[in-house]
């Protein structure tokens, strides 16, 4: 497929997991894409792979409106507009509000909410402009609690109902906002996860599909919600968790 011909993409959190595995599908389906990160070496390493005359790579530390507003203009400056923004960058801190360090829900509310609107503020004149879209990295931590991540929850609580807010309020302009909200993804951050077996039992025996998911399955599911095979899709907060909430909590009995 070729979706993304002639569309430009900007994707945050783009060296690494879910945001590097779906700059790789937006190129592939014809975008030129930017890539946005904290570490140009993680950038770079992506951006070699990636055809150099659409693609760009542009430092930027989401929780800084500044740099975002720059990531934006850089955006426009080299490739003449902007149609699709993925707010993905992201960060987590363990613990629950006794536990995780005071200076945490600064810095994860700055990082994980913070990013999102800082992108969706820079970027929004030139998405209603274009008629584009806008998909935001939530998580099933953002649907519902976990037992000690008090932290990571409502920062990710905040970035669906913001989603939720935004398509509303921006509907009339022609731009649609949605979130995915993955389960279990194994990327760097969920790595010391993996490694710990009885944990991933757990997992396994919550999942219905009884694995956690591929990056990139989940930059497929933000390519569909970026595209316009989703022309008539705003306000989701899409669940991509191999059935995790399809069940109503209670022990599996069979």
């Amino acid at each position: 497929m070729q979706r993304f011909t002639d569309k430009v993409v900007i994707v945050t959190g783009a060296g690494s997991g879910i945001g590097e595995a779906t700059a790789r599908r937006f190129s592939q389906e014809g975008a030129s894409v930017v890539l946005a990160g904290d570490e140009r070496a993680k950038l770079d390493r992506v951006a070699q792979e990636l055809p150099p005359e659409r693609t760009l790579v542009k430092v930027t530390d989401v929780s800084k409106y500044r740099q975002v507003r720059a990531l934006v203009e850089a955006t426009v400056k080299r490739f003449g507009a902007l149609h699709v923004l993925f707010n993905n960058a992201g960060i987590a801190i363990d613990g629950s509000v006794t536990e995780a360090p005071l200076d945490g829900w600064d810095r994860i509310m700055g990082v994980n909410a913070g990013g999102v609107f800082h992108g969706c503020r820079a970027a929004m004149p030139h998405l209603i402009e274009s008629k584009g879209c806008i998909v935001n990295t939530g998580s099933v931590s953002g649907l519902g609690g976990d037992w000690g991540l008090a932290l990571y929850n409502a920062s990710k609580g905040a970035i669906v109902n913001l989603t939720k807010a935004l398509a509303l309020d921006h509907g009339k302009d022609g731009v649609r906002v949605n979130a995915v909200c993955p389960s279990l993804t194994f990327t760097p951050m969920t790595a010391d996860m993996k490694k710990d077996r009885k944990l991933m039992a757990k997992f396994r025996e919550r999942i219905p599909l009884g694995r956690g998911a591929d990056p990139s399955e989940i930059a497929a599911v933000v390519a569909f919600l970026a595209s316009d095979d989703a022309s008539f899709v705003s306000g989701v907060a899409l669940p991509v968790d191999g059935g995790l909430s399809a069940s109503n909590g209670q022990p599996n009995m069979a």
